[in-house]
């Protein structure tokens, strides 16, 4: 399933560094997001984006010798967003349920 590969993609933390880099710019190529990330060498940043690509949370463009990276908004990432706001809003959801009665307890009459 595509929404497993996303996540695991999400999994690691270089992947998820990489996907904030990219959400806060509309295309990077990928030496500048290699330079962006300090925590591995630019193989290693390689190999990301192609675990990113391959789940379909990046697309690529390529123009020349480069490869341009941006978030993708399609397929699997908006699935991935879909879920997540789902669980969040349930978990809201049941936070509000259980407000009133905490509040009617704490109450006490003179």
């Amino acid at each position: 399933m595509a929404t497993d590969a996303a996540f695991d993609a999400l999994a690691d933390p270089v992947r998820r560094s990489i996907l904030d880099l990219l959400s806060r710019h509309d295309s990077r190529t990928a030496g500048e997001i290699a330079d962006a990330i300090d925590s591995v060498g630019r193989t290693a940043v390689s190999s990301h984006l192609r675990v990113l690509h391959t789940a379909g949370l990046v697309s690529e463009r390529r123009d020349g010798r480069f490869r341009h990276y941006s978030l993708s908004t399609e397929g699997p990432m908006r699935d991935v967003i879909g879920l997540l706001q789902g669980l969040l809003q349930n978990s809201l959801d049941d936070a509000d349920a259980v407000a009133p009665s905490r509040s009617s307890r704490g109450t006490r009459s003179a």
